[in-house]
């Protein structure tokens, strides 16, 4: 029997610097600390972990000379290091194992999501990649309190990549999905015309995910911000090929309705 707090194939996963299961980093059972390291990795490597890694890895942590960390850089698999030498602001760290490991779901999911407040957004992102999201999709809407220029979108989209590469640190996941960069609902909705199964969530629909078959080609879900998507847009998205679908007979809010619809898509057709 694999000792709590592993996955499946034995390997101790936490957010840097988290206990496992309840136990404090303090204690003497402590979860190896993942990193996401974008550059090219190879055993027998010497790299310097990137800056914000390097001070969560030597200022929070406290790691230390030989302390084992893994590494991943997005193209799949993780990588056995350990930490060979701190510098001032830097930390080195010596590749030593690949692992060809994935802990991605077979079910493709792809969420498209409008645009709410910060912590709402950052929320509903995290846990998107947590229940196996591919890709996001931000998405402006009518109802959607926030307002972007160009330059702003920018800056959000790559806070919002920071964001799910932490979480893929957090959950152990290896290929980290992609944030495409903010776009109006109409012009998302032109781009995505071709996906297979297209789900719009809605209070409004009849039918729920349970009445549906199983996509074959894995399935894309466009949840609305604070507010909800407006009966216009809801139309927009069934002429460009969504259909409708409930979440049970409550509201939810913005955050859980993203969240309950992976979740449950998961359960009914994933890994779950």
């Amino acid at each position: 029997m694999k000792p709590a707090g592993t996955d499946p194939q034995g390997l101790r996963l936490a957010s840097p610097g988290a206990g496992i299961l309840g136990l404090e980093a303090s204690e003497e059972v402590r979860a190896i600390a993942r990193f996401f390291c974008p550059q090219h990795l190879s055993v027998g490597q010497r790299v310097a972990l990137p800056e914000q890694a390097a001070h969560h890895a030597g200022r929070v942590l406290r790691l230390k000379p030989g302390d084992a960390l893994v590494l991943f850089n997005g193209e799949g698999g993780e990588f056995e290091a350990r930490i060979d030498a701190l510098r001032k602001g830097a930390v080195d760290v010596l590749v030593e194992k690949f692992h060809a490991r994935e802990r991605e779901s077979a079910l493709r999911i792809v969420l498209a999501q409008g645009v709410s407040t910060a912590e709402k957004m950052d929320f509903t992102l995290q846990k998107a990649v947590e229940l196996g999201v591919e890709a996001i999709y931000p998405v402006l809407t009518e109802k959607g309190v926030v307002r972007l220029d160009e330059a702003r979108a920018a800056r959000r989209q790559v806070h919002w990549q920071a964001v799910v590469a932490s979480a893929c640190e957090q959950c152990g996941r290896n290929r980290v999905p992609r944030v495409a960069p903010v776009s109006a609902l109409p012009r998302f909705l032109q781009e995505l015309a071709r996906e297979p199964t297209r789900l719009v969530l809605s209070p409004r629909a009849e039918r729920s995910l349970r009445d549906l078959a199983a996509p074959a080609a894995g399935a894309i879900f466009l949840a609305g911000p604070a507010g909800g998507l407006s009966a216009r847009e809801e139309r927009q998205a069934i002429d460009a090929g969504f259909e409708a679908v409930r979440l049970g007979p409550r509201i939810l809010r913005t955050e859980t309705a993203a969240m309950a619809a992976l979740a449950a898509a998961q359960a009914l057709w994933g890994d779950f």
